[in-house]
């Protein structure tokens, strides 16, 4: 059996794969736990919550006999091999993530790979590409089938993040405060927010995550999304986001996938910027997991 984790700050999506025949994996059980990021959280943390999250919901799932198989004989969590992916796995974390994993799935092959990985895998698959994360932040990577060969630093929203929902955010707030063509739209937004400009001030400067405040504003963006001026926004904001971090590939020729929020709610803006900046919009999904199952299946 397969164990995919995608993972991450605030939710971890568990799915259990198993194999009834040779070249036969179906979806057997999907369990949710709380986030796993090994770069915030220490080792008890983490074994806390596999073992009083996770290990519930499989030991319930394997009380059930929900598969028929000989091979439940044997303890269910030496059969598991498991793929973690998440934020946080970084190089110099993923060691000990894997020792963790070890003491829970007493296996041969535990791998726990990055977010960005999830993405080129599930985007991707066994092919060449670009692949991209599109949600507060941004990420992207250039995929040769097997392995991530380059990676443009993403920076944080500060920095860069250009296309991602802190960005946009920040971009949307110059706007509505910085130019009278938006003025209309900034008075819904203060009516809709309950906010006032000092509020917003506040909020970005004073309060912490606002990152995730910036990238708030999206839902209303989102409603007001055919308004020519707000769709323009979007479109810059992806329009950037292929300057900054695509281009520097230089493989105007692969198809750039995405994953991500953005991605999935800014679909027209988000191909009108790959068109003008001279790419084309493969894939995209909302979440990796759909991709990752088809990816581990193969």
């Amino acid at each position: 059996m397969i164990l995919i984790a995608d993972s991450g700050s605030t939710k971890t999506d568990w799915t259990l794969l198993h194999s009834p025949h040779p070249e036969q994996w179906d979806v057997i059980a999907t369990f949710r736990t709380q986030g796993i990021t090994p770069v915030h959280q220490t080792s008890d943390d983490i074994r806390q919550i596999l073992a009083h999250e996770l290990l519930p919901q499989l030991s319930t799932f394997s009380r059930a006999s929900l598969i028929n198989s000989r091979a439940l004989e044997t303890p269910l969590l030496s059969q598991i091999e498991v793929f973690f992916y998440g934020s946080g796995c970084t190089p110099a974390h993923v060691p000990m993530m894997k020792r963790i994993l070890a003491e829970v799935f007493p296996t041969e092959k535990n791998e726990v790979h990055s977010d960005l990985m999830a993405a080129a895998r599930a985007l991707c698959q066994h092919s060449e590409g670009v692949a991209c994360i599109l949600g507060t932040g941004a990420n992207s990577c250039l995929y040769d089938g097997q392995e991530i060969v380059q990676n443009t630093p993403a920076l944080g929203y500060i920095l860069g993040d250009e296309g991602g929902g802190a960005v946009l955010g920040r971009m949307f707030m110059n706007a509505i405060f910085k130019n009278p063509q938006y003025a209309g739209i900034r008075d819904e937004y203060l009516k809709h927010s309950k906010l006032t400009q000092a509020d917003i001030i506040n909020k970005v400067y004073r309060e912490p995550m606002a990152n995730r405040f910036l990238a708030s504003t999206s839902l209303f963006i989102a409603e007001h999304i055919d308004d020519p001026l707000v769709s323009q926004l979007v479109v810059t904001n992806f329009r950037q986001f292929f300057r900054c971090n695509i281009v520097p590939y230089g493989r105007p020729d692969l198809p750039v996938h995405f994953v991500g929020s953005m991605a999935s709610t800014y679909q027209p803006q988000l191909e009108e910027a790959a068109r003008a900046e001279g790419f084309t919009v493969g894939t995209i999904l909302q979440s990796p997991m759909e991709g990752l199952i088809d990816y581990h299946r193969l």
